[in-house]
């Protein structure tokens, strides 16, 4: 059974996501055969440390920032039939808590998408802390969940007439994480 973890590799304080050292990608079968995959380049987020080592996370996405290097379907992925990033312009993520799962971690919050609160687990693994370049101490992290777009009001359907879907109602998102040490 999973405990809920405290961690001492982590000075207590916060940790602010690096941007230009994380990526926040995805991936969607695509005509059942295939994968389309993509990122979202702007997203910002920290990670707090209590002093009793109790972490929590924090984590906004810029759903506008979406890149699957094809305007036309960025276009509409951005409108009402997926995103309503007009309306809903940001994602975001809150934790609730962590858990040992294993050699990983558990990392459970509240993700809203479109104006849709779900609590999701994300598969979690610390990769450890850096002293850095210079700028301070650095930790990096790796996570993923697989989400039903349908649970968020994503819910289009766009049948082929052999059978399945242009595009797949499970979503794949992967992060990799770098977090620098506030001074």
């Amino acid at each position: 059974m999973a405990d809920t973890i405290t961690t001492t590799d982590l000075a207590a304080g916060t940790w602010n996501i690096d941007p230009v050292h994380s990526a926040i990608a995805f991936s969607v079968r695509h005509l059942v055969v295939s994968k389309v995959r993509g990122t979202f380049d702007t997203f910002s987020g920290a990670i707090t440390i209590a002093a009793d080592g109790t972490p929590s996370v924090t984590a906004e996405i810029d759903v506008t920032s979406i890149n699957t290097k094809n305007e036309q379907r960025d276009g509409h992925i951005k409108s009402a039939d997926f995103f309503d990033a007009d309306t809903h312009p940001t994602a975001t993520f809150v934790s609730k808590s962590v858990t040992k799962s294993g050699s990983d971690y558990v990392l459970t919050g509240d993700f809203t998408l479109k104006g849709v609160t779900k609590s999701v687990d994300l598969d979690l693994e610390f990769n450890g802390v850096n002293p850095g370049m210079g700028h301070g101490e650095v930790a990096g992290f790796e996570a993923s969940v697989e989400l039903n777009r349908k649970d968020f009001g994503i819910d289009i359907d766009m049948p082929l007439e052999t059978g399945g879907a242009v595009v797949g109602d499970k979503i794949t998102i992967t992060l990799e994480i770098e977090a620098l040490k506030a001074s």
